[in-house]
């Protein structure tokens, strides 16, 4: 179903690139969904993540060594132990979920003001944007503090500042990651 999407990284010139990537965000934001989507093009009921798993993951010509790290509090204190050599952070956020907005903000602050994430380019995907009452990307860009982090959509790169975009996606319906996904290739080495 994503050939074409592979197909277009493998044109832009992204061959044979290797990247580690980390999946965080809240316990519910659709990180486990996304990795087996990407790994087997399915979408099934995933009970919460208890533990960390790692995933080898082929977008186009890019082989990503994905980390869930699960999101639930208990979780997010080991998070720290996988910043190092880390290529990229995927960072889902349940855009109907408007009242853990502010713990979206702060732990995405936290990770964003992390010295050993400086330079990490950040994708951040408003998941959900299916169901009634989701937020818009405007709001949650709002809501998370990044209207004027942000780096824009385009496929060249920035340079001398850490590239962070939002992209509003449905995971489930297999809808807008794949636009992000392609943005973050550009910022792998």
């Amino acid at each position: 179903m994503f050939e074409w999407f592979w197909n277009i990284l493998y044109n832009l010139g992204f061959a044979h690139k290797n990247a580690r990537c980390l999946f965080l965000g809240l316990d519910n934001a659709g990180k486990t969904t996304l990795m087996h989507v990407l790994r087997d093009d399915r979408v099934a009921l995933h009970v919460p993540t208890q533990q960390p798993t790692a995933e080898e993951i082929v977008i186009g010509a890019v082989r990503f060594r994905a980390f869930d790290l699960g999101g639930h509090e208990a979780a997010r204190q080991i998070w720290r132990n996988y910043y190092a050599k880390v290529d990229a952070v995927v960072f889902l956020v349940d855009s109907v979920d408007r009242e853990r907005f502010p713990e979206v903000k702060s732990e995405l602050d936290g990770l964003l003001g992390d010295d050993q994430l400086k330079d990490v380019p950040f994708l951040i995907l408003g998941n959900k944007i299916d169901m009634r009452g989701a937020a818009s990307e405007e709001e949650l860009r709002m809501s998370l503090g990044l209207h004027t982090l942000t780096t824009g959509k385009g496929t060249n790169p920035v340079s001398d500042i850490r590239p962070i975009e939002i992209f509003m996606c449905s995971v489930v319906r297999r809808m807008g990651f794949g636009e992000g996904f392609r943005w973050l290739s550009q910022y792998l080495s």
